[in-house]
């Protein structure tokens, strides 16, 4: 029996490194399912181990594979300014229930060099009180950059968390025109 049957679940990875640092990109047959900040070794092993036990296989090294090439090439088009959506296949696999209703909502409609703040979204998906839990939903993001929770802000004007920390999230905010750049 061929090893790879047509049922069988393939994760492969690679890392990209971007402006940002060192990008993990894992993909399955349905997609894109994963993008990891500050890919370092140790960031890296566990992100392994938590797809191997979550996808129910063993991640595969692999950055020629056809299932990364565009994910790798659009990635890096949006680091360089050239590219300001992502056209790829998701597999939403990780993250279910409000949180993908959510982040799918944010992937739809919150477009580049734009920001959403969390209670707006909240409302979008018909949960106007839920600012908090989409403050969760973000914090639980599998796909960052792609799926671009780094436009979700606080209403006050606060730059609100990210998982990527802060300064992550004010560069990419600043690739898209949203913030200033840094002066230093």
């Amino acid at each position: 029996m061929d090893s790879h049957g047509q049922n069988e679940q393939r994760v492969v990875w690679a890392v990209v490194d971007t402006g940002i640092g060192p990008l993990l990109l894992a993909a399955t047959r349905d997609g894109l399912v994963n993008v990891v900040f500050h890919a370092t070794d140790a960031v890296r092993a566990n992100t392994l181990d938590r797809l191997a036990s979550r996808l129910g296989c063993e991640p595969v090294e692999e950055p020629g594979s056809p299932l990364l090439a565009e994910p790798i090439r659009q990635v890096k088009a949006y680091f360089a300014g050239q590219r300001r959506d992502f056209e790829l296949p998701l597999d939403w696999s990780l993250i279910s229930g409000f949180n993908r209703q959510v982040l799918r909502e944010l992937a739809a409609g919150v477009p580049y060099g734009s920001v959403v703040g969390y209670g707006d979204l909240a409302g979008r998906v018909g949960q106007p009180g839920a600012a908090q839990a989409v403050g969760v939903a973000m914090g639980s993001n599998p796909l960052p950059v792609v799926v671009p929770c780094h436009r979700v802000v606080e209403s006050d004007g606060g730059i609100g968390g990210f998982g990527g920390g802060l300064e992550t999230k004010r560069q990419l905010l600043a690739l898209e025109g949203v913030l200033p750049e840094p002066l230093f």
